[in-house]
């Protein structure tokens, strides 16, 4: 599991170092009933290294910087494959000038396959949260179902 969530980590530094070279280490070839594929938040299934690979390299040349803190981090091995499930919790730089940050809430799932070479990622999910005011929530929470009367 350690292997894994260590692995998992790298893609990550990868993205923030815009480390197309480690970006390609880590992800699974595609062989015969299993390609890469990966569905970045907001954009439709990618099927494919290649294509997977060239999103990447699309989003490190057009982002200047972005950080990632991984929370809620879960991993299950299931035999030759395991999921980690986490969240991405981001920062990056904001308008075309890059003096301002924007911070966002990404829920990932990277699905993994132990290969010869060692695990590689087969498949990433991201899915955006949406950002609300977290005080109307819990106060509409708090006050739904009525009382006790």
């Amino acid at each position: 599991m350690k292997d894994v969530e260590d692995l998992n980590q790298a893609f990550y530094n990868a993205i923030e170092s815009a480390d197309l070279d480690r970006m390609s280490e880590i992800w699974v070839e595609d062989v015969a009933g299993r390609v890469a594929m990966c569905v970045h938040p907001g954009w439709p299934m990618l099927s494919g290294r290649s294509e997977v690979l060239r999103s990447w390299a699309l989003i490190m040349a057009n982002t200047p910087y972005i950080q990632f803190v991984l929370t809620d981090v879960s991993t299950t091995v299931l035999g030759d494959v395991a999921v980690l499930t986490c969240a991405e919790n981001i920062l990056t730089a904001a308008g075309a000038d890059e003096t301002g940050f924007a911070a966002g809430r990404v829920v990932a799932t990277n699905t993994y396959v132990r290969t010869p070479e060692g695990w590689r990622l087969w498949h990433h999910h991201g899915s955006p949260v949406l950002q609300g005011d977290d005080e109307d929530e819990d106060d509409g929470e708090e006050n739904a179902g009525g009382g006790s009367g």
